[in-house]
């Protein structure tokens, strides 16, 4: 496989070429989004992992816990440096001052917001889920015996947003329990604002629907006027919100299985904990690790990302904008591009996509087939060739 030199967007880098711009061949190491088209000449631009290497501090951490070579039960509890970490980020990025006992780890936001189902619905009861939405999100309702109700995502002044109206009738059904979201918003990439999360925190309450957030893109805004709001930190959210973050997506570390919830209402972190006991395993020790140093030592590297993320979006929406039968609106945050591709005239844009050698994930998968999503957390030269490849 083949990947072309880039000839625009300049290496963003204060006299050298940043990491970012490494190729690193994963061929050998079974990484999912590589198996899928494992023997094909396509390349994997789907699931939401990047191509990144994770930042040094935590790789040269995670070789000396190796180093130690004992790997017994570490309950994350007790892990005092991970938790630490934890309340210095959110301090530090978004503003929000947390207690320790507010934290609980979990081993991924899709078990954790699996979690939320079973802790506050009954069979029968009704889950309202934006969309579209990635697919673990969307079958969680279903999973756990649940009705699932989708509130679209409609286009208002050139962005993705929530459909307010529906929102408001069904969060009103009695059977309505919960209210899982993005944000940000994956796959479409939008932030929601303070008058947007403030209309939902005021239906929610209104009707006793308890909201689970998923913001696992929230240290990923692209849009530097754009400012990420934590459910947990709004004071009207604080009892009635499970707020669910992780390390994994900004640097790179999601096969750790390490992600965390803040609950600052004690009943509903009892209840959360409970509905996690007997099949919900603990965080890995190694995740811990790497999300304590991730928090705590790659301030730098983390801005460097953005950087390098805000360039590649740009190249993104100029070469989306150059192709007839493309469409993207406005992307927040995120590394991923929502693509309207029903311009294109064709039945099947995975499959167009697919002939063209670029695997991008397919739009059905979530909760619209006209689209597609595009990784570009990948380096530029992978990038542009995914795009050379689409005009050819």
């Amino acid at each position: 496989m083949s990947f072309l030199a880039f000839s625009q967007f300049s290496p963003m880098v204060k006299g050298q070429i940043m990491q970012f711009d490494e190729i690193i061949d994963r061929s050998s190491t079974h990484a999912y989004k590589w198996e899928k088209y494992k023997g094909k000449d396509i390349l994997p631009m789907w699931v939401a992992d990047t191509e990144f290497a994770s930042p040094l501090p935590i790789q040269q951490a995670l070789k000396a816990r190796c180093d130690h070579g004992l790997f017994g039960y570490t309950l994350p509890a007790q892990y005092e440096p991970a938790n630490k970490a934890v309340m210095r980020w959110l301090a530090d990025k978004h503003d929000w001052e947390i207690e320790q006992d507010w934290i609980v780890w979990t081993p991924g936001v899709v078990p954790a917001f699996n979690v939320a189902c079973k802790a506050y619905c009954r069979t029968g009861d009704t889950v309202l889920v934006q969309t579209p939405n990635y697919p673990p999100l969307r079958a969680a309702p279903a999973i756990n015996g649940l009705q699932r109700v989708e509130i679209d995502s409609v286009e208002v002044d050139g962005r993705w947003t929530l459909n307010f109206e529906q929102l408001e009738e069904a969060a009103a059904d009695p059977k309505c329990k919960l209210f899982i979201i993005c944000n940000p918003m994956n796959p479409v990439g939008s932030v929601l604002s303070q008058q947007e999360l403030e209309k939902v925190a005021e239906i929610c309450n209104r009707n006793n629907v308890k909201l689970c957030s998923d913001e696992i893109h929230c240290d990923l805004i692209l849009d530097q006027s754009k400012q990420h709001i934590p459910a947990g930190r709004e004071q009207s959210l604080r009892d009635s919100s499970i707020t669910l973050m992780a390390a994994s997506k900004t640097f790179n570390i999601a096969g750790l299985g390490t992600s965390f919830a803040i609950i600052p209402n004690r009943s509903l972190r009892t209840k959360f904990v409970s509905a996690t006991q007997g099949f919900v395993p603990w965080a890995n020790v190694m995740g811990l690790v790497a999300t304590e140093v991730a928090f705590t030592q790659c301030d730098e590297w983390h801005q460097n990302l953005l950087d390098y993320l805000r360039e590649n979006l740009a190249y993104v929406e100029q070469q989306v904008q150059s192709i007839e039968g493309l469409r993207l609106l406005k992307v927040d945050a995120t590394f991923l591009a929502w693509i309207d591709a029903s311009g294109l005239g064709v039945e099947d844009p995975q499959a167009y996509f697919e002939s063209k050698g670029v695997g991008p994930s397919p739009g059905v998968d979530f909760g619209d087939k006209r689209f597609v999503r595009i990784n570009f957390g990948c380096p530029r030269s992978q990038l542009i060739e995914a795009f050379t490849r689409l005009k050819a």
